[in-house]
């Protein structure tokens, strides 16, 4: 089974466009689509080429000739089930591969394991399944620290990185579950080194800020920053 997963395209008609090429090429099982589809969010800067109104199409044109699966972000709202033509509201999905591994996806701000700012809220999984999850807009593909077992990975951003590149993320089953993820790079953001390292201080300072805090305590602190 091959798995291509995408977080936070948060309304860019030109990253969405650039997503779609690699399903092409990919050619994959599924998509999963992890949430911030089509707002951009009141925290972010607007993306590249910005128009929710023609991701719409392009999406639901990808779900007419592809498995696709999507989960709820924290920026989606009722009105983009509305114009969605593929379910887009449920908090989490789970893929079984045909090993029986299980992927739990979900943005990461109901459920998580507490990487950067994402919620630190895991479900009863088995050992060797592993989270997938965006949010955070930062790649990674590691075992839990704090859930000794469990896998996590984060595709990064389609569109906003806040890690330095725009890139989405592929699952193939039958190998190793450290061996299983991959990070594909579309392009390298357009920033420069000290704001990354601005960024990268200040998620540093919230998870270490916020560590052992209840999750309502620890979101409530993120909002505010």
């Amino acid at each position: 089974m091959k798995v291509l997963i995408a977080s936070d395209i948060h309304g860019s008609a030109y990253w969405a466009a650039r997503l779609i090429e690699a399903v092409g090429e990919e050619r994959p099982d599924a998509v999963v689509l992890l949430g911030d589809v089509l707002y951009h969010g009141p925290r972010n800067d607007l993306p590249r080429d910005y128009a929710p109104k023609r991701v719409i199409p392009m999406l639901n044109e990808l779900a007419a000739s592809t498995r696709l699966i999507a989960v709820r972000g924290n920026c989606e709202a009722e009105v983009d089930q509305m114009v969605l033509e593929f379910p887009c509201m449920a908090d989490s999905a789970s893929i079984v591969d045909e090993n029986g591994r299980e992927l739990f996806c979900t943005h990461g701000h109901v459920f998580g394991a507490g990487m950067h700012n994402s919620v630190d809220r895991v479900p009863a999984l088995r050992a060797g399944s592993a989270i997938v999850y965006g949010h955070t807009h930062i790649k990674v593909n590691e075992e839990s620290v704090n859930h000794p077992g469990i896998w996590l990975f984060n595709p990064g951003s389609v569109s906003i990185p806040k890690d330095g590149s725009h890139s989405y993320g592929v699952y193939e089953s039958g190998k190793a579950l450290g061996e299983s993820f991959r990070h594909v790079v579309l392009e390298k953001a357009a920033t420069d080194d000290s704001t990354l390292e601005r960024t990268s201080s200040a998620l540093r300072h919230f998870t270490c800020a916020t560590k052992g805090m209840p999750d309502r305590e620890r979101m409530a602190r993120y909002e505010n920053q």
